[in-house]
C-alpha cells in the first residue's frame, strides 16, 4: 500500500479558520457551546478519546502532559475501537486530509496531539 499524500491535521473546533477535510471530533465530551450544525462533523469518535478517569486526572495540566501521553497511549493500545478508527483514517487519507477536531484551549498539550503522533506511527 502506498503512503497517502494527504495528512492528519489538528484543528481546534472553535477556530474560525477551518481547513477542508474529513472532520472527526476526537473528544469524549461534546464541546461546550458548539452546535452540531456549526461543528459540521463527518464523525464523532467518542471511544477513541481518553477515558473519563484519565481526562479528569490530566485536567489540562501541562506538568502532567508527559505522563498523560504515556497513559493515553496505553489506553489506545488496549482500545477495541482502535482498529476501526485506523481503517477509517487510512481510507479517508487516500481521498482527503483528515481533521482531528478537539475542544482544548492548549494546542500543544492535548489528546488530539497524542492521538495524531500515535496514529502516525501505526499508519506509516
Amino acid at each position: 500500500m502506498t503512503t497517502p499524500k494527504n495528512k492528519i491535521k489538528l484543528v481546534r473546533i472553535y477556530d474560525h479558520e477551518q481547513p477542508d477535510g474529513y472532520r472527526i471530533l476526537v473528544d469524549r465530551l461534546w464541546p461546550r457551546g458548539m452546535s452540531k450544525a456549526k461543528a459540521a462533523l463527518d464523525e464523532w469518535d467518542k471511544q477513541i478519546g481518553p477515558s473519563n478517569e484519565l481526562r479528569k486526572w490530566f485536567n489540562h495540566d501541562d506538568n502532567k502532559y508527559e505522563e498523560f501521553k504515556q497513559k493515553y497511549e496505553v489506553e489506545l493500545d488496549n482500545n477495541p475501537s482502535l482498529a476501526d478508527f485506523i481503517t477509517t483514517v487510512k481510507n479517508q487519507l487516500i481521498k482527503q486530509d483528515v481533521l482531528f477536531l478537539y475542544g482544548a484551549k492548549n494546542k500543544e498539550h492535548n489528546q488530539a496531539v497524542v492521538l495524531k503522533d500515535y496514529l502516525s506511527k501505526k499508519i506509516n
